[in-house]
């Protein structure tokens, strides 16, 4: 290989989903990294427990959901006086702020060697929202979520 050629592959954002899963998501997807005061996200009644509600970003409002809960980790341990980081992603002319435990940096990863997720390493709720799945350099599972299919879960469009 040359060494002036350019890397091959794609960047992602990682994150901690919970105190174990660690995510990818594309960075063609994100619009934006934020740090959101909890007081500021307005609670919307009757909503699934993932939705932590609505949240006044560049003027528009913007759902923001606990991604980690939404596919099964345990919920964000917050309070009204603590902060969060927000992911603001989006896909076509949809925008989703996707709240998480922890944002840890940005990785460049070669997309042949993203491997198909299956039943036995991940459930089945979580198996429509992902590309796949990496495996890092401390052997860890890197799931590599996919932005469109989370941007239009049904569960978001149903209470829309």
């Amino acid at each position: 290989m040359n060494q002036n050629s350019p890397p091959v592959g794609e960047k992602f954002l990682r994150f901690q989903l919970g105190e174990e899963g660690i995510a990818l998501l594309p960075l063609n997807v994100i619009k934006q990294v934020m740090q959101v005061s909890v007081a500021e996200i307005l609670t919307v009644p009757q909503m699934p427990a993932c939705v932590l509600g609505i949240y006044n970003w560049r003027g528009e409002m913007l759902w923001m959901v606990d991604i980690g809960k939404f596919m099964g980790f345990p919920d964000l341990t917050t309070s009204v006086t603590d902060n969060v980081m927000a992911i603001a992603i989006q896909v076509q002319e949809q925008y989703l702020g996707i709240v998480v435990q922890q944002i840890n940096d940005i990785e460049l990863h070669d997309l042949n060697q993203i491997n198909m997720p299956s039943l036995g390493l991940f459930s089945p709720e979580i198996l429509p929202y992902l590309e796949g799945y990496l495996i890092g350099a401390d052997k860890e599972v890197l799931m590599v979520l996919n932005g469109e299919a989370i941007a239009q879960a049904p569960l978001w469009q149903l209470n829309r």
